[in-house]
């Protein structure tokens, strides 16, 4: 039951964000190096006619306002933001008076296709790889027709590192994919460990019933023809304690007989827990450093032994998850009987992480009792700060 953490500050900024200040940056570098800095003889390269009459500034202007565009458009429809770069790109090269691409014009693309590979299907991203390479060979080639000077091992660097990128987003995306299938795997095998915890955890209560069950039905044959009320008070006890265990078996087994579950295979026994412990688990909290505060409304009553097992394992993880993760020094345990439902609450003021793991397995093992007994279950950070698990679960009527 983890409060989402907050994303590093880095990966807050959209991908569209990057990808213009990637263009703001390169087309920065480009016009730096056409001008003499400090303790240079000359500009590392002569700028082109056109560069900085109305006509180049208008190329210059053009070429941003396009990239600008595509980047708004990246996460919308990847393919056209990605072209419209591409076009700021080659436009852009038209001012430089350049014999290819130059990198820095490309950069803003190249990041471009990068999120494209690490976030789209594989088709979008093969696309996209193809529309940057294949404009580079393009833009030579038509240099080469027009009988234009080019600048062939600077494109084949572009075109290098071009594909580069598109690896890399490649790898991002198929780590990502395995990561989401482990997290899916990972997921389903926890709670079907869960259900089979709960049944040999059911499998205990009902070996004691059936036991009880036993004794007093064969008490009252024994004792039918002497001594007939005494028959018939053990034969009432018997009626209660069937009454109940058919009650746990209807919640219960039915939704835990898709886990292939054995029983007499030499597993050793879970001892039965319920809310009576509620006190005995505040004690040892409380003197393992973090103090729990018990609090019962309406009146205590026996309850189902499913009922009350699960109750007592929500509160029991809620409150390991508040001494392993909250970082306060206090809990709050609230029980309520209600006439048709039972309520649990707990909270804290701590950090407002509720899970005892990062993968959230106390949060589907909770979810997985309260569903089976056709409860209903939340657990999120509270608005003043801190915690808060709460379950409702209902009482079958034969206890209300």
């Amino acid at each position: 039951m983890p409060a989402t953490p907050p994303l590093p500050p880095l990966k807050r900024v959209p991908p569209g964000a990057w990808i213009a200040l990637v263009w703001f940056a390169s087309t920065l570098f480009t016009l730096l190096t056409r001008v003499r800095l400090p303790g240079e003889l000359e500009p590392e390269k002569w700028p082109a006619a056109q560069l900085y009459r109305w006509d180049g500034v208008t190329i210059t202007v053009l070429s941003t306002a396009a990239a600008l565009y595509g980047s708004r458009l990246l996460v919308r429809r990847p393919l056209l933001a990605l072209a419209l770069l591409i076009l700021a790109s080659v436009f852009e090269t038209t001012d430089l008076a350049a014999g290819g691409i130059p990198m820095t014009q490309y950069l803003a693309a190249m990041l471009a296709l990068y999120f494209i590979a690490a976030t789209r299907p594989r088709r979008t991203a093969a696309i996209a790889l193809v529309m940057a390479l294949v404009t580079l060979v393009v833009y030579e080639a038509t240099r080469l027709l027009r009988g234009w000077g080019v600048s062939t091992s600077a494109e084949l660097a572009v075109a290098l590192v071009t594909a580069i990128a598109w690896l890399l987003g490649n790898s991002a995306y198929q780590a990502h994919e395995h990561a989401e299938r482990v997290r899916a795997q990972t997921a389903a095998q926890a709670v079907t460990e869960e259900r089979l915890r709960i049944a040999r955890e059911m499998h205990d209560t009902v070996a004691h019933s059936i036991g009880i069950i036993a004794l007093q039905a064969g008490a009252a044959a024994r004792v039918a023809a002497t001594r007939p009320e005494a028959a018939r008070e053990a034969m009432r006890a018997v009626e209660t304690t069937g009454r109940e265990t058919l009650a746990g078996l209807r919640r219960m087994l039915v939704a835990l007989r898709a886990a292939d579950v054995g029983h007499g295979d030499g597993t050793e026994a879970v001892p039965t827990a319920g809310l009576d412990d509620v006190d005995r688990l505040a004690a040892e909290t409380t003197a393992a450093g973090v103090r729990v505060e018990v609090r019962r409304l309406g009146e205590p009553r026996p309850l189902p032994p499913d009922l009350d097992l699960s109750a007592f394992r929500i509160i029991q993880e809620s409150v390991t998850n508040v001494v392993r993760h909250s970082g306060t020094d206090a809990c709050r345990v609230t029980v309520d009987y209600a006439d048709d439902v039972l309520a649990l609450e707990v909270t804290d003021d701590g950090r407002g992480r509720g899970t005892s793991t990062d993968t959230g397995f106390g949060l589907a093992g909770m979810r997985e009792r309260v569903a089976l007994l056709h409860g209903e279950f939340s657990a999120a950070p509270r608005p003043e700060g801190g915690y808060r698990v709460a379950a409702r679960l209902p009482v079958p009527e034969g206890v209300r």
